[in-house]
């Protein structure tokens, strides 16, 4: 299989077949999250049926409120009975307190809503309380008077962090009853007071490990709750996702009372959705950062709608306040502080491509890294810097370990392997985690074996598994265009580029200059599927060939000869070699 060179309209996502729908995407009627989020409606609607036994709810979502009112206004819409007055009022004579049920629901202790969600509560906010003034008592509602019998929503980070709280409202739940209690444990309540009937659904919002720590304090509650999730993405198969995408967001519009796209407008929307959700195949449904995208633009707005240009705006000024760590980081490079290469061959070192993130900076960003590797005579042993040095994790110690099984493989020794040889990441002072390089440090380490230098014009990106596969990584867009960055304030000769997965094709979706270069053949790009194919490109020379001069055959015929050498010395001196 030969390398392929991408052309300029495969690093952005291919809009030519919505172009009719986009014309007339502003009128089409907007949808309710209910009819986008079908698997957690249908999870919703089996929760609240009425004849359900199931009283908790386990929903994997962001803790804002943005999921929060979308989730309860599904839930309003699964309920579709009228609801059932519950609650009452408490009568206070003298010394005594009486419990009457609810006649009007205008009561101070009947249900208001049948919905009710908070992102935080406290626990006089939620339970209400008693006071005391002057021998004169008054008794407050809290959240679950106001929603009895109906779905109270609560973000799990509340819970989390009051356990008490938590352990006071499932026991009410699974009881069935509302019990005062004293707000101060030393002191009893100055009377008796009635308890309420309770009739009451709770669903929790968190995100995955929000979700695991509670079901390691609840083990046997998460079993038995109803679970279901907000899907954050909309697989894009045809055209009726399409449209339904736009519905969504025309009624996200219509919620935050935004003006109206303009038809141009939706395909650079279109664009930085796919870029968010990092698939060309993928669209976001995140009402947050979809709402943050139109808010942000419509701050730009000249016209009565939003238009292409209002997007580009907003973007490119968000890019601008966000890029000074990035500038800082280009600079560095630019000044020789961090040694970056972009021309000429060198044996052994290549560029790979690292995705950094700050804490407290919003975005990723893409840096090249100088990866080099050297080879000398020992026993065989691949030594991982990054690791020896404790600053390599788990997952890129997996990732080298892979690639010399890949090797070792390859060159199908009988006897040990007489090299050894040292891999480093290069003026990398922090940890250092993920398989994304081992494309590249597999290169580095033929390189230096075998000899043969590898152009520095060219960046890699990508991992392999042990049969010289390559796989698709992570931040493919942010890599590219670190390196690109790099390639463009040093001057662009037209022979510069990357080499990454054929399988990450369809996550790109990069910057308009990064496409223009690709375009005018200032800057290059090759999709690869195997070893064999990443090598031709950045040695010049086949990988493996049998009737050319080749990689793999040189590394064999060094390792023959120095087996030979051994042979003809007397034995005692090889073992004296093996010692030194």
């Amino acid at each position: 299989m030969t390398n392929k060179r991408l052309k300029w309209q495969s690093l952005l996502p291919d809009t030519t077949p919505y172009q009719a729908l986009f014309a007339r995407a502003t009128q089409l009627a907007p949808v309710i999250c209910s009819e986008v989020q079908l698997r957690l409606t249908s999870s919703i609607k089996l929760f609240c049926h009425p004849q359900s036994k199931s009283r908790f709810m386990l929903i994997k979502a962001q803790e804002s409120s943005d999921y929060l009112t979308l989730i309860a206004q599904i839930i309003k819409n699964s309920q579709s009975k009228p609801p059932v007055l519950y609650g009452g009022d408490y009568q206070i004579q003298n010394d005594q307190i009486t419990w009457l049920a609810a006649q009007k629901g205008y009561e101070l202790f009947a249900t208001k809503t049948t919905c009710l969600y908070q992102e935080w509560v406290e626990p006089e906010q939620l339970f209400g309380c008693v006071r005391r003034h002057k021998d004169q008592i008054s008794l407050q509602p809290g959240l679950i008077h106001q929603v009895n019998g109906g779905v109270l929503i609560l973000a799990i980070h509340t819970l989390l962090s009051q356990p008490l709280m938590w352990l006071r409202l499932k026991k009410m739940i699974i009881q069935q009853r509302f019990e005062w209690l004293s707000p101060d444990e030393k002191c009893a309540l100055p009377m008796v007071i009635p308890p309420i009937p309770l009739n009451l659904r709770l669903v929790i919002v968190g995100d995955r490990h929000g979700l695991g720590d509670f079901h390691d304090i609840e083990p046997e509650l998460s079993k038995i709750a109803s679970y279901g999730e907000f899907e954050t993405q909309l697989p894009l198969n045809n055209i009726d996702d399409m449209s339904l995408w736009c519905s969504y967001i025309n009624g996200l519009q219509e919620q935050n009372q935004l003006p109206p796209l303009a038809n141009d407008a939706w395909p650079v929307l279109f664009q930085q959705a796919v870029r968010y959700s990092g698939d060309q195949h993928c669209l976001p449904l995140c009402p947050q950062w979809l709402s943050h995208q139109l808010t942000e633009a419509a701050l730009h707005q000249e016209t009565e709608t939003i238009t292409a240009n209002t997007l580009n705006i907003a973007l490119n000024n968000r890019h601008w306040r966000q890029s000074y760590l990035a500038e800082q980081l280009q600079n560095e490079i630019e000044l020789g502080q961090i040694l970056i290469q972009t021309e000429g061959s060198v044996i052994g070192q290549i560029n790979g491509l690292s995705v950094l993130e700050y804490p407290g900076h919003p975005s990723t960003m893409g840096e090249p890294t100088r990866i080099s590797c050297v080879v000398h005579l020992g026993d065989g042993e691949f030594v991982d810097v990054e690791r020896k040095a404790e600053l390599g994790g788990n997952l890129h110690a997996k990732g080298m370990m892979i690639m010399q099984a890949f090797l070792i493989s390859e060159l199908a020794l009988e006897q040990p392997q007489p090299f050894s040889a040292s891999i480093v990441f290069e003026q990398s002072y922090g940890d250092i985690d993920g398989d994304s390089a081992s494309l590249a440090e597999l290169c580095a380490l033929i390189s230096a074996l075998s000899q043969q230098p590898i152009q520095q014009q060219l960046a890699v990106t990508g991992s392999v598994d042990q049969f010289g596969n390559v796989l698709s990584i992570g931040g493919i867009n942010e890599k590219i265009e670190g390196f690109f960055e790099v390639c463009q304030r040093r001057g662009l000769t037209g022979a510069q580029g990357v080499i990454l997965p054929t399988s990450n094709i369809r996550h790109l979706c990069l910057h308009q200059a990064v496409v223009e270069a690709v375009k005018n053949e200032q800057f290059h790009l090759w999709a690869v599927d195997t070893v064999a194919e990443a090598l031709p490109l950045l040695t010049g020379l086949p990988y493996s060939h049998e009737n050319q001069t080749n990689l793999l055959g040189i590394i064999q015929e060094r390792i023959a000869q120095v087996h030979m050498h051994d042979r003809r010395r007397p034995w005692p001196l090889r073992w004296l070699s093996w010692l030194h």
